[in-house]
């Protein structure tokens, strides 16, 4: 039982990394949907696009995508910039502009969090 139970389990895992057209442009509405001057986390997006154990993907896609998609509002689950050197000093700088306010490195997630509510935009 406890072998079946492993093996579903690593099924799901690997058909999760799986290219996924469908999850993909959820995951793009999702990010798109931030407004500017509010962010959100990679664990976040992925949960209001349906796939809550994907934050991975949400960092994969953003890095395929460019400047397609607002790339600067998606953080870590607690307020930080995950990049690294000019990519970080470049996320700042555009969350500065949109009006973010930091706490240090962090970004003020009472102000300035977005929370998703992807039910409210299929009722539109």
């Amino acid at each position: 039982m406890q072998n079946t139970k492993h093996r579903e389990e690593r099924r799901i895992r690997i058909n999760s990394r799986r290219p996924n057209e469908y999850r993909d442009r959820e995951m793009e509405r999702m990010i798109r949907s931030i407004p500017k001057g509010k962010v959100s986390s990679y664990s976040a997006v992925a949960a209001a696009a349906g796939y809550p154990q994907n934050h991975r993907l949400v960092a994969k896609l953003l890095r395929a995508c460019g400047d397609r998609l607002p790339w600067h509002r998606v953080l870590g689950a607690d307020g930080s910039i995950r990049l690294k050197h000019e990519a970080a000093y470049e996320q700042r700088l555009r969350l500065e502009m949109e009006g973010v306010k930091f706490n240090g490195a962090r970004v003020d997630l009472e102000a300035h969090g977005h929370r998703f509510r992807p039910w409210e935009e299929a009722l539109d």
